[in-house]
């Protein structure tokens, strides 16, 4: 059996493509230990990771200068570019679906889905979101609306409009624009792979542009680039999100949050992830996704219940019409007087989400073949505004009106991000057991996160092949909970803040591979046989 039909169903396979192409997925791979791995891409994004830690570590201070500066740089600079590249992208994810070419199904069209619908919509939001939104829920609407960072706009802190805006720049920055970044990426690998016949790895997007020099040395870079940016988001996540679930281990129990409890959160987060990782697509992310949704809804309704709920209700429809309103005013970046506002919040948002862009996509390629184009991005851009207007209105909602009211904590406004859920969750019933269950969804997202991070990071080093073998998964999978102590060991929240910087400059080289992938799937599409009704 050769390796291309290792990796690919049969009516997958690359002699039944349009595209005429001699690449057969696996063919610079060399197998050892139980690992299959893509010779150029494997080693070179080892040996970048790898070297990058122990620079960082050995000069955590002025790298993380450097990086800090190259970051506000980007985001200075580039701010237009962000806004109208996001907008591009968006439009043009509109237009496909609204064309004909929402009837064609990832796969072909005889393809049935993988998954269950709900099952398939878990996983997109436990993948894209679904940490952000539990961090964030309550605690960037209570930002903007008492100005622990600017108000959006320059509006009167604490005031009327502050609270409307709160919620409309709150839903803009998790609604439909930045989910049009993801649903662009993941389309062009779900088209690419299920339809073309081509391995699932960022660099097939790029045939109708490179054509055959996709498996030479620019596609190496361009995985490459995914690879890197994919494990510094990893690691990022997991220590900055180690640091934050051991202050509300401390906050709420008293349990010391220092390093050695960070070393062990993120040591066992990693260690369900192998577990995850192991069992595979189906009985590891699928299942989790499954007990997040779960965990997340009943917060959910805890919240609307126990908390003001006729006015979360009635807030619903009021912040979903702002949201619409809004969000001209809030993609202008000509004449602001909220720069510091725009830079530290929107444009921000805007280069992490497209640094990100690479393992959700790929992600949410990898579990939508048999969806049409037209339900992959309904799916993909119309559902998030939903649950975002949702979760954030309730969550926001609850906790401006305890600013508001003068109660607990959160009378005095924002004091550290992290903790405004825990201090919301304080002042409502059974607020021990409502904590204890914020915390573990927070550690399942995780494990989430880091699971389908590493089967990403798995296709593409493996040459793009759908299953890599378990040991490779288990070594990515390590890998992530590895970097993530060592720079929180050796260089604290210094080198993950540096880290963090160095993922969201990618951003800026990521945009334009944004724009390439509009037009290279532009050109796939057209080579497709239109679909009868």
């Amino acid at each position: 059996m050769t390796a291309e039909e290792e990796t690919l169903p049969e009516e997958l396979a690359p002699e039944e493509s349009v595209y005429e192409t001699d690449y057969q997925t696996g063919q610079d791979n060399i197998k050892f230990l139980g690992l299959d791995i893509h010779n150029p891409v494997f080693f070179m994004s080892a040996g970048l990771i790898l070297s990058f830690a122990i620079i960082t570590l050995t000069f955590s201070s002025t790298s993380g200068e450097f990086l800090t500066a190259a970051r506000d740089w980007t985001l200075k600079r580039f701010d237009w570019f962000f806004v109208v590249a996001t907008n591009i992208v968006f439009l043009f994810c509109l237009f496909v679906g609204l064309s004909s070419f929402g009837k064609i199904r990832l796969g072909g069209p005889d393809a049935k889905p993988e998954f269950g619908t709900l099952s398939w919509l878990s996983m997109l939001f436990s993948a894209g979101v679904g940490i952000g939104m539990v961090f964030y829920g309550a605690a960037e609407p209570t930002a903007y609306y008492t100005d622990w960072f600017g108000t959006p706009l320059d509006v009167e802190p604490r005031s009327a409009e502050a609270e409307r805006l709160a919620f409309s720049a709150t839903i803009f920055h998790w609604g439909v624009t930045p989910w049009a970044i993801y649903a662009v990426v993941g389309l062009s690998l779900a088209f690419f792979t299920f339809n073309k016949g081509l391995p699932l790895t960022i660099r097939s997007t790029f045939y109708p542009l490179l054509g055959e020099r996709v498996w030479g040395w620019p596609g190496h870079l361009i995985d490459l680039l995914a690879v890197v940016a994919t494990l510094f988001g990893l690691a990022t996540s997991l220590g900055l999100g180690a640091k934050q679930a051991a202050s509300g281990l401390h906050f709420l129990f008293g349990i010391d949050n220092g390093l050695a409890t960070q070393v062990i959160l993120i040591a066992s987060i990693t260690a369900m992830a192998i577990f995850s990782v192991v069992r595979g697509l189906d009985g590891g992310v699928r299942v989790l996704s499954n007990v997040n949704i779960v965990l997340a809804l009943l917060l959910l309704a805890y919240v609307i219940l126990a908390g003001p709920t006729l006015g979360i209700l009635q807030s619903y429809g009021v912040n979903a019409f702002s949201y619409v309103t809004d969000s001209l005013r809030l993609s202008n970046w000509i004449g602001r007087e909220d720069t510091e506002w725009f830079h530290g919040w929107t444009i921000f948002y805007w280069a992490w989400w497209i640094s990100w862009s690479p393992f959700v996509g790929m992600f949410i390629a990898r579990v939508s073949r048999g969806r049409t184009i037209r339900e992959f991005l309904a799916a993909v851009l119309v559902m998030p505004v939903i649950v975002a207007v949702i979760w954030f209105s309730s969550f926001g909602y609850t906790a401006i009106d305890q600013v508001k009211s003068g109660v607990g904590s959160l009378s005095g406004g924002v004091s550290e991000v992290s903790l405004v859920l825990f201090q919301m969750l304080e002042n409502l019933p059974f607020a021990e057991i409502s904590s204890l269950v914020a915390i573990i969804l927070l550690i399942v997202f995780f494990v989430t996160s880091s699971d389908s991070g590493s089967l990403v990071i798995d296709s593409i080093t493996a040459g793009g092949k759908l299953h890599a073998p378990i040991p490779q998964r288990v070594f990515w999978a390590t890998m992530e909970g590895l970097v993530a102590i060592v720079l929180l060991v050796g260089g604290g929240s210094a080198a993950l803040t540096a880290l963090q910087a160095g993922a969201i400059t990618t951003g800026l080289p990521f945009t334009l591979v944004l724009l390439a992938c509009c037009v290279s799937l532009w050109r796939g599409l057209a080579s497709e046989t239109p679909v009868s009704d």
